[in-house]
């Protein structure tokens, strides 16, 4: 699950990025709102946290152009205010929720899978192949009925191979999915985990998931057409 927190006050972000992190999501923060939209219009999240008082660009603004862009991204929005018609404004503009500050790091949690779980043509709650099952909302991974347990970074991998199943994915585009902006490693790293998750997924089954395309990177499931 990939997470984009576009907040000002940065000891808030910190706040909200820490604990995201620790349920093992990615998390990349803007603190300026030309920021957060260029972020949001750029890279494929799940989810936007989104305070209102922005400088540059009001969340607002950014709600507003992120829908004309045709984004389907579920969006929470964050502010300090608790009025009722600029409430009624965001949900028009095309807001999902709205949490307002001061608020418990665990009604947040609870907020972010209420708006997942709903129905949504671009984010499935359960991912399915084969044998293999994922659910985003729980982040229980099994395979053959038995639970399988992972790291945060081997869940994040996990999940972006299955949700783009079929496709083969350069090592490049899994570092920019499963590790945040503060990343700067070797794309070496990702050959690292792959064996991890091969060592959790297939080894114990006859059946092998996860492909390696070489000269490429990987791939679970059918092989690109």
């Amino acid at each position: 699950m990939r997470i984009l927190v576009i907040e000002d006050e940065k000891k808030v972000a910190d706040f909200i990025a820490r604990g995201l992190r620790a349920s093992s999501m990615v998390v990349d923060v803007a603190h300026e709102g030309f920021e957060g939209l260029s972020l949001a219009l750029a890279v494929q999240y799940d989810l936007v946290l989104l305070d209102l008082m922005l400088p540059g660009l009001s969340g607002s603004d950014v709600l507003r152009k992120l829908r004309e862009s045709g984004s389907q991204v579920a969006i929470i929005v964050l502010t300090a205010r608790d009025e009722t018609d600029e409430k009624v404004l965001n949900f028009e503009l095309g807001a999902d929720d709205y949490l307002t500050k001061p608020f418990a790091f665990e009604e947040l949690l609870v907020r972010i899978k209420a708006v997942l779980r709903r129905p949504r043509s671009v984010l499935a709650q359960v991912l399915r192949l084969e044998d293999l099952e994922l659910n985003r909302l729980t982040q229980r991974v099994t395979r053959a009925g038995k639970q399988i347990r992972l790291t945060g970074k081997e869940y994040g991998l996990l999940e972006y191979l299955m949700s783009q199943a079929g496709r083969t994915l350069t090592r490049t585009m899994i570092i920019d999915h499963v590790w945040d902006q503060s990343f700067e490693g070797l794309t070496n790293i990702v050959d690292v985990y792959v064996r991890h998750l091969r060592s959790k997924i297939d080894d114990p089954h006859p059946r092998k998931l996860i492909r390696t395309v070489r000269g490429m990177g990987y791939s679970i499931g059918s092989p690109d057409e």
